[in-house]
């Protein structure tokens, strides 16, 4: 009689034991997953910094990875899949609207400070995640093959429509300079290498013609250095940037609604607006916790449109990542596979 009112505490210690292991592995798992690959953000960082390599070759890497690697690793994982599976109408176009609800948020309360070409810049850094870049290297991982649908429309989203929109926003006060910026960014996202291979993948997905072997090889051989040399570059061109301290606070707002507000309301809208299924949700949380795009900072630049500010942003957005990242991805619990 003594036994049985011990069995039922040794088995909720035993299911406790065994959940808290399972917790351990989950968490080693995401940090396995995540911190190598920031840590050759740090490695490109460090060879820019002390001089290792010049700017010139990290310019050659990045441009490398951007015309070649990334659109052959995305070009066979979108070939590979029936479009059904990898595009969700829902999912585009409530990740597009979170998108445009936090470019325009954050413009707005820009406004009453600064210009409108300087507030778009500062919107557009909030609004512009380095999906392309870090995407597939954090959730292929994550999520799988599958997950190259969700990186596709991401990076139409923050790309195509936020590059054309922050353009034409960002033009001076010239007339015709508006029109002159987007057909510029609408020429650019015409020929734009990772938007055409994402649309040759899906027009070969619906068809559902297979690639064949050789070719097949040939895009995940290229593809597998997309991750490496698109992480050691955006390291190298972090270096480059310029902070000083007076703009940390005035980055700090554009931070913290990329990496906290963007999250929480793609979150809202995909599980409790739209209720889409849970990989849909985790994958858009997750793409939406990136850190800023250098894309931003060159677009404002390109407008000479807070140019310092944004610089801030990218930089600090991809410190605070490499924690925020994976605190994200736990949360989220995304079905990594714990040996």
């Amino acid at each position: 009689m003594l036994v049985l009112p011990l069995q039922g505490p040794a088995k909720r210690v035993g299911r406790d034991g065994a959940r808290q292991g399972g917790y351990a592995r989950r968490v080693i798992a995401f940090l396995a997953i995540c911190l190598p690959i920031f840590a050759v953000i740090g490695v490109g960082f460090a060879a820019a910094r002390f001089r290792l390599i010049q700017p010139a070759m990290i310019d050659a890497v990045g441009a490398f990875s951007f015309l070649f690697a990334l659109p052959a690793l995305l070009l066979r994982l979108m070939a590979a899949q029936p479009l059904g599976r990898s595009f969700e109408a829902g999912f585009f176009f409530g990740y597009l609207g979170a998108c445009l609800t936090v470019f325009g948020a954050v413009m707005l309360a820009a406004l009453p400070f600064r210009r409108r070409g300087p507030a778009a810049a500062i919107g557009a850094a909030a609004a512009m995640g380095n999906v392309g870049y870090l995407g597939p290297p954090l959730l292929l991982p994550l999520l799988g093959e599958r997950g190259a649908g969700p990186i596709a429309m991401s990076i139409m989203s923050e790309v195509a429509v936020v590059l054309a929109l922050g353009s034409v926003l960002m033009a001076p006060a010239v007339p015709g300079a508006g029109l002159r910026n987007g057909l510029r960014a609408l020429r650019s996202v015409a020929l734009n290498p990772v938007l055409l291979s994402i649309a040759g993948g899906a027009l070969l997905g619906a068809a559902g013609v297979p690639l064949p072997g050789p070719i097949e090889r040939f895009l995940g051989f290229l593809g597998a250095a997309a991750g490496p040399t698109a992480l050691f570059a955006l390291g190298g061109t972090l270096a480059r940037l310029k902070i000083d301290q007076r703009l940390l606070a005035a980055a700090g707002g554009a931070v913290a609604a990329k990496l906290a507000a963007y999250p929480l309301l793609v979150w809202v809208v995909l599980g409790t607006v739209l209720r889409l299924e849970p990989f849909w949700v985790q994958s858009g949380v997750l793409l939406a916790a990136m850190p800023t795009a250098t894309n931003a900072f060159v677009m404002a630049q390109r407008n000479q449109a807070a140019e310092d500010e944004v610089s801030a942003v990218v930089l600090f957005s991809t410190l605070i990542a490499a924690v925020a990242f994976p605190a994200t991805a736990w949360l989220m619990a995304p079905p990594v596979a714990v040996p």
